[in-house]
């Protein structure tokens, strides 16, 4: 068995075992390691925080930048890695499952696709639209020689339409189109997320922990979430102490913040392993 198949049937089977787990987002292979030392099972990249690595806003990317940064990620740990593929980088259900068999070229073993366009002023595909993209998408890792979970995602919540019944809709759509996860980021309350684990039910479930929702991981659980990412908030995490710390010796002309920062030993440690 190869390397990517043990990471597929390892990831396929986090999604299958009892009780939610956390898929933490690093932004690039200096903090995906980090976060396998720390124990987690899994990593699935954020488009948002990789941008912000490379000077660009989200949405900045281009499919070979993240299909570079998976690649860096899954050479540096073994652990399953899914990929943020935001909308496909396409519009077309076609080249949408192109994109999803070029990352899985590039290592990974799971990847979402959302129904957002990346346009101000039609942000949001068209339900049909939306359903034959995922559609086509399931059918293309289908033919993968390994289990590799497609994540459907419906981004109502993010871009202005608070619509739980039409989110809910798309959702139910997308794992009857073969998505493996469905996932609604943006979701504010307990009694949203319950209402689409049931709606959706057996399918798992990923929540986004980040902004108004403020569950821990044993409340989501037992809401009957599988998967709990943090999207760019680790990387926000990051981005808001090293502008702190420069702000200082900017504005004050003071070091404090060396006193919080991660020794050099063990930070240096943590890259030899």
């Amino acid at each position: 068995m190869d390397a990517q198949t043990r990471r597929a049937q390892a990831f396929k089977a986090l999604h299958e075992r009892e009780g939610a787990f956390v898929i933490p987002n690093p932004w690039d292979a200096g903090s995906a390691k980090m976060l396998a030392t720390l124990g987690f099972e899994a990593l699935a990249t954020t488009s948002a925080g990789y941008a912000f690595s490379l000077a660009r806003p989200d949405g900045g990317l281009a499919l070979d930048d993240t299909l570079a940064n998976v690649r860096a990620i899954v050479a540096a740990t073994d652990l399953p890695v899914a990929v943020d593929l935001e909308n496909g980088f396409a519009d077309a259900p076609e080249a949408c499952a192109q994109s999803l068999l070029r990352a899985a070229e590039a290592g990974a073993v799971g990847g979402s696709i959302e129904d957002a366009t990346g346009r101000v002023d039609s942000p949001i595909y068209c339900f049909d639209h939306a359903v034959a993209r995922v559609k086509a998408a399931a059918e293309a890792v289908r033919s993968l020689p390994f289990p590799f979970l497609l994540t459907a995602r419906a981004e109502n919540f993010l871009h202005g339409k608070p619509d739980l019944d039409d989110t809910i809709r798309r959702l139910k759509a997308f794992a009857d189109a073969g998505a493996d996860v469905l996932y609604a980021p943006g979701l504010s309350s307990a009694e949203q997320v319950l209402a689409v684990v049931r709606a959706v039910a057996p399918k798992p479930v990923n929540v986004l922990m980040s902004g108004a929702l403020d569950l821990t991981v044993a409340q989501l659980s037992e809401l009957g979430v599988k998967r709990i990412s943090v999207g760019s908030a680790l990387a926000l995490a990051a981005y808001g102490e090293f502008f702190r710390a420069a702000e200082e010796i900017q504005q004050q002309g003071t070091f404090t913040f060396t006193r919080r920062s991660m020794p050099y030993s063990q930070a240096n440690q943590l890259f030899k392993g």
